[in-house]
């Protein structure tokens, strides 16, 4: 039987004292948030309004608002009646007057910042600061308490939503979604996330589609749709939608308090018969559908054209108040409406009987410990890393999969944690090509949806999270870490671009965030970057790209951390180092495909503390300068570094090379930029002052040089990577099409050591010949010639 959309009427569930407090209190949320879209002083109007009580900059979005608010009046009303533990996520992009105005209403604002108390001398300050040099931003932003969702790009709140409520049983997160949000791509994806909410180990989300009818000046696609079809698209995603649509607001309080009645008793009524039961079975969950006019209650008409339930109350209704007198007065008139003398003391502060309708303590929304999540946050239980290292005696001798090693310590984490259900690796359907597969022997993919005899590894309590959507996935886990919990992202390196903005996002918030006394760290957002740039042979060069490290070292130093691992005991050292880690991004690249493997476990955890070192086993210029210093960073680079100075001391047995191995990028940069960063005096040891460098490097080789133009041998710096060459070939045309293979760097250490000129004309030659048999055995033969593929390290 198909759920159908329910309209809540003709039922009055508050009595007319309840309605009137209930309203009384909107309407004091919806005070506060034009005050601070405007008033720079005089905040109980106890004088008549004037142009200096007024800022001279008007920013902010009055246009949802109101009805952000009405939700969250709402939700005060059943969190206290119903002893609910509820977080509030905000979609639409600039709703931070309603959420600051309700944190201060609730006292939870005034907590955490003493300064603004709950009287007129912190309403003041409540109102200077909005959007005003030295105040807050304009969104839900990290200062913002109680929230975990910024809502400044739009797309994630639903993600989000989720991300929070799985594996926190008693967690209800009421996420609004604004209609030019739901016009987004991750939005419309994020909906599906339903196909993964079990009701015995994870909370309910409760999402409310806000149709207000308009973007910033043009409708929006949703709130044009007809009842019907609203009805079919939200049934046909899963849900089961209630509508509760219309402007009068005592009409509307009625009808939502009615409506959140029935829902939070049907998701009460699902969460206890599928505990009770053991039976999993994916529910319709119920939904809201607000229809309410844009810019709810504000002025109707200004200087005579339509603003009200109009997209021209999007963000400040009027303006030009120093050339317009009549908009001060109409400003006044406005909020004077709201009747501030009934709602406000003497004092400023929230009259009693209204203060009573805020719940207490931490099932205040903005006062719940999981939307500042380290709060709650437990440390993993963690294996030994090193119980896992892959036995390397010598050098290059051993071929390991580095990828398929990590995920046997990831299975580990995962069974290590069963009890604590605090650790989830999410991806979009590249959990076994990447060859994390070993976490499928401890936990299956979550899945709700239906199933065939067939599959394999789907089941509602599976820890191992996929969808096509590289936006769910990391909204989900932005969630999941934000409220407390442990994770890691796997994903393709050429398609994690998709998720550039939500980077971007995160970093953002863990930069503002740290610079905030109250909020607590989190976990690291980790990401596992493999099936990289070079080795995408079979898809070619769409598959292509490693740009994604240029983009997320734009970020601040303090944030992020990128580590190229060579081998697979240096990624599980890096690995475990990460997942202990507290409010960082880390990045990692590794490879996935069988590589030769360069160092036992000891030194492996050398190599990853320091982050950068010589090679002594690979280097001959122990006793004597070097001629040149080949450094490299990331698994193939290494490769055809150690290849090239293999062929370069059986052709020039005399040459003195000194080979560097870079595991965490950021070591390059000067250590007055990062705290990883060597110090001049180290660089310079390592890299010497004068001599060539030919680095091998796993991305686009100007990142290279940008972290390290301020060095003193940059001059003398030459840097090898990826250069947008690519097509379906072989793992070592690859490099060749990129010039950074063995042959290559062998020429560049010719042409950059002076006194090779007189014997390098020989060795040149031997490249030259060598880079054409290659060409004609893979076009013959279709594979690398037997002795780039049977290469192994030949030094003891």
């Amino acid at each position: 039987m198909k759920p159908e959309a329910q309209l809540i009427d003709q039922v009055s569930p508050l009595s007319t004292e309840e309605l009137r407090k209930i309203n009384a209190y909107w309407r004091a949320a919806n005070y506060l948030s034009v005050g601070q879209i405007y008033l720079l002083d005089n905040p109980l109007l106890k004088q008549p309004l004037t142009l200096e009580h007024i800022k001279p900059r008007l920013l902010g979005h009055w246009g949802t608002t109101p009805g952000l608010n009405f939700i969250y009046v709402h939700c005060n009303r059943i969190i206290k009646e119903q002893d609910l533990s509820v977080i509030y996520i905000t979609g639409p992009g600039h709703g931070g007057p309603g959420l600051v105005a309700n944190t201060w209403l609730e006292g939870t604002y005034s907590e955490v910042y003493p300064d603004v108390a709950q009287n007129e001398a912190g309403m003041k300050k409540l109102f200077k600061q909005f959007s005003f040099p030295g105040g807050i931003p304009s969104h839900c932003a990290p200062e913002t308490p109680g929230s975990i969702h910024e809502g400044g790009e739009l797309g994630y709140s639903v993600a989000h939503a989720y991300g929070a409520v799985f594996d926190n049983p008693d967690l209800i997160a009421c996420c609004v979604v604004g209609d030019g949000e739901a016009e987004t791509g991750p939005l419309a994806t994020a909906w599906h996330s339903n196909k993964f909410l079990n009701p015995i180990h994870d909370g309910a989300v409760l999402p409310v589609l806000h149709l207000n009818g308009y973007k910033i000046a043009s409708p929006t696609v949703l709130a044009r749709l007809s009842h019907e079809e609203l009805e079919s698209l939200f049934i046909g995603y899963g849900y089961k939608p209630y509508f509760v649509e219309g402007s009068d607001p005592e009409i509307m309080h009625q009808r939502m308090a009615a409506t959140l009645d029935i829902i939070i008793a049907e998701i009460k009524t699902i969460q206890r018969e599928a505990r009770r039961n053991g039976v999993a079975a994916r529910p319709c969950w119920p939904m809201i559908i607000l229809r309410s006019p844009k810019g709810w209650t504000g002025p109707k008409k200004v200087d005579g054209q339509k603003t009200e339930d109009y997209w021209r109350s999007h963000q400040v209704p009027f303006a030009e108040m120093a050339t317009k007198p009549e908009h001060v007065k109409l400003l006044e008139q406005w909020m004077k409406r709201y009747k501030p003398e009934e709602l406000f003391d003497e004092s400023g502060g929230l009259i009693p009987e209204l203060l009573e309708l805020a719940p207490k303590g931490v099932r205040r929304m903005g006062a719940n410990p999981h939307a500042n999540g380290g709060l709650l946050l437990k440390n993993l239980n963690m294996p030994d890393f090193r119980d896992y290292a892959v036995e390397v005696s010598k050098p290059g001798q051993v071929m390991g999969e580095a990828t398929r090693v990590m995920g046997t310590l990831l299975r580990d984490v995962m069974q290590l944690n069963e009890n604590t259900r605090n650790f989830r690796v999410m991806g979009p359907d590249e959990t076994k090509s990447n060859r994390l597969g070993a976490l499928l022997e401890v936990t299956n993919f979550t899945w709700m949806a239906g199933t065939l005899p067939e599959d394999e590894h789907l089941a509602p309590d599976g820890r191992v999270m996929e969808i096509l959507s590289e936006h769910t996935c990391q909204g989900w886990l932005e969630g999941y870490l934000l409220t407390g919990r442990h994770g890691l992202f796997s994903c393709y390196e050429a398609f994690i671009h998709i998720v550039d903005s939500m980077f971007n996002q995160h970093a953002k918030w863990l930069k503002v965030s740290k610079e905030i006394p109250w909020r607590q760290p989190i976990a690291s957002l980790n990401y596992l970057l493999t099936s990289h740039v070079w080795r995408q042979d079979h898809n070619g060069f769409s598959h292509q790209d490693p740009g994604f490290i240029d983009h997320v070292v734009n970020k601040k130093a303090n944030i992020i951390r990128v580590y190229l691992p060579p081998d697979a005991n240096t990624l599980l050292a890096i690995t475990d180092k990460c997942l202990r880690s507290r409010d960082f991004i880390n990045v990692i690249v590794a490879g996935k495909q069988p590589q030769l493997q360069w160092l036992d476990m000891d030194a492996a955890i050398k190599h990853s503390m320091a982050g950068i070192g010589i090679w002594a086993w690979a280097s001959n210029d122990q006793d004597a300068e070097p001629d040149v210093v080949m450094a490299c960073a990331g698994d193939i680079p290494t490769l055809e570094t150690l290849a090239a100075v293999d062929l370069l001391r059986q052709h020039i047995p005399d040459i003195k090379i000194r080979v560097i191995n870079v595991v965490n990028l950021m070591a390059m940069q000067p250590q007055e930029e990062h705290p990883h960063g060597l110090s001049g005096k180290d660089f310079d040891a390592l890299f010497t002052i004068d001599k060539p460098i030919i680095f091998a490097y796993h991305g686009y080789p100007w990142l290279i040089h940008r972290l390290t133009y301020r060095r003193n041998n940059h001059k003398n710096l030459h840097v090898r990577g990826y250069k947008e060459e690519g097509t379906t070939t072989t793992p070592f045309d690859m490099v060749v099409l990129n010039d950074l293979d063995r042959f290559h760097l062998i020429g560049d250490v010719v042409d950059r050591v002076p006194r090779l000129s007189r014997v390098g004309a020989y060795v040149k030659q031997f490249v030259r010949d060598k880079l054409v048999e290659h060409r004609q055995y893979i076009t013959t033969y279709g594979e690398d010639m037997p002795e780039i593929t049977n290469w192994k390290w030949p030094y003891s």
